[in-house]
């Protein structure tokens, strides 16, 4: 490996790192302080009034995610792509209404249940979830957080530049 090869790594690890952090941050500002009452109580109703709320839900998140990833490129001088920029949130965003849809179902093991719920008692989650009533909640800000990640990965990765 070359320097520039380090150099690069380092460099969009960096970037990775701070975009984390940004969307981390917004991540709980989004969740927890953005989020109308009434959204977080309508997401994860079935039919169009759930589908509307969590999309408005995720909408604002999405806002909040994109001011803190602009203000961490701009005040740290990350030089973030923003196209990738844009991939990332969106992977963000449509992660992030997939899970929460979920909202107030995970211990309904049933064929209609959401996918991340049926999958989640496949994967063995089911006498949790029925035991602990946050267990739901913290499977959902897992999922949220991994995604983040990949995000952020999205986001700071910079191509190979053709070597001359």
């Amino acid at each position: 490996m070359t320097n520039t090869t380090t150099h690069t790594g380092l460099a969009a690890a960096a970037r990775a790192a701070a975009a984390y952090a940004a969307l981390t941050a917004a991540h709980e500002v989004g969740d927890f302080i953005i989020q109308r009452d009434i959204d977080a109580k309508e997401k994860g109703n079935e039919g169009g009034d759930g589908a509307v709320a969590c999309a408005r839900h995720v909408a604002s998140y999405t806002a909040t995610q994109t001011l803190a990833l602009y203000a961490a490129d701009r005040y740290l001088h990350l030089g973030l792509d923003r196209r990738r920029a844009a991939a990332g949130l969106a992977i963000s965003a449509i992660t992030h209404y997939v899970a929460d849809r979920c909202a107030g179902h995970w211990t309904n093991d049933t064929d209609q249940a959401p996918l991340l719920v049926r999958a989640a008692h496949k994967a063995g989650k089911g006498k949790w979830l029925a035991a602990d009533h946050r267990a739901g909640a913290m499977l959902d800000q897992a999922w949220h957080r991994g995604w983040i990640a990949i995000a952020a990965a999205v986001i700071a990765h910079t191509p190979a530049r053709p070597t001359r």
